[in-house]
């Protein structure tokens, strides 16, 4: 089920990137893909991590490849259902929100972004008590999706985030067209790359920590490429029926401390 999970201590920040391993359908443990997969497969997928992290409330936007960052309150949180997440792949429900990086400051709801080869990124600062996730795709990379969630953190608090890049596909695997290769790498230090077979290549998990440790995060990484690991779901490999693996990043409430009302599960 899990790459990697942290588990949160009383009022600390705890996070997970899953993996395929059990799930519910035939391409094991995913968290997207509806369409493809069934709602049924990924609801109960859903449940099923959120049982294992002790959190009862989720919520994911609808990812674009942009840079707008949500920051959830409890506005954001109010009228949240336990399908709210699925978006309108439920009959009657409206679409997720359009986004590709999350931020917050509230207990006990668990950000979510789903990926499939692009780069998850998750944020923690302990000390300010907030939290955050991003999709960094090539496209979201290179137009400073992970910048726009840093100065997101930085408004709730937060000023020595750390930041934890997840399962991607690696730069000996991510193969492109020498002229993209170039025009990215142009804006993107430490991106140019070169596969395993000789071609022109990106590495992503390699451009976006040098960014991030230039934006003042403290970076560490699960090394993993999801196109080489079997467990890993991937476009690049499987093609549109891949699945989606999830990283989720959430708060826990503070000892003695109680989710605000106009956020309470099921309301």
């Amino acid at each position: 089920m899990f790459r990697l999970h942290r588990p949160a201590g009383p009022g600390g920040p705890g996070y997970a990137f899953t993996d395929r391993v059990g799930g519910s359908g035939p391409v094991g443990l995913t968290l997207g893909g509806a369409a493809t997969h069934g709602v049924e497969t990924v609801r109960r997928d859903g449940r099923a991590v959120l049982a294992a992290i002790g959190v009862e409330r989720l919520y994911t936007p609808w990812q674009v490849h942009g840079t707008d960052v949500l920051t959830i309150d409890d506005a954001a949180l109010s009228g949240w259902s336990a399908d709210a997440w699925l978006g309108s792949a439920v009959p009657g429900q409206p679409a997720s929100p359009q986004a590709d990086a999350l931020v917050t400051d509230r207990p006990g709801v668990a950000l979510l972004i789903r990926t499939a080869d692009c780069l998850p990124v998750i944020f923690v600062d302990e000390t300010a008590r907030a939290v955050g996730v991003a999709h960094a795709g090539r496209v979201g990379l290179a137009a400073g999706v992970l910048t726009r969630t840093v100065e997101a953190l930085a408004a709730l608090g937060a000023t020595a985030p750390t930041a934890v890049i997840g399962p991607a596909i690696c730069g000996s695997c991510y193969e492109v067209p020498g002229e993209m290769r170039d025009a990215v790498a142009a804006g993107l230090p430490g991106a140019a790359a070169t596969t395993s077979w000789g071609t022109p290549a990106l590495d992503l998990p390699g451009a976006a920590r040098q960014q991030l440790l230039g934006l003042g995060c403290r970076v560490e990484q699960v090394a993993a490429c999801t196109r080489e690991d079997p467990l890993l779901h991937s476009y690049r490999r499987d093609g549109a029926r891949m699945g989606s693996l999830g990283a989720l990043v959430w708060l826990a409430p503070r000892v003695g401390g109680a989710i605000p009302a106009t956020a309470a599960p099921g309301r």
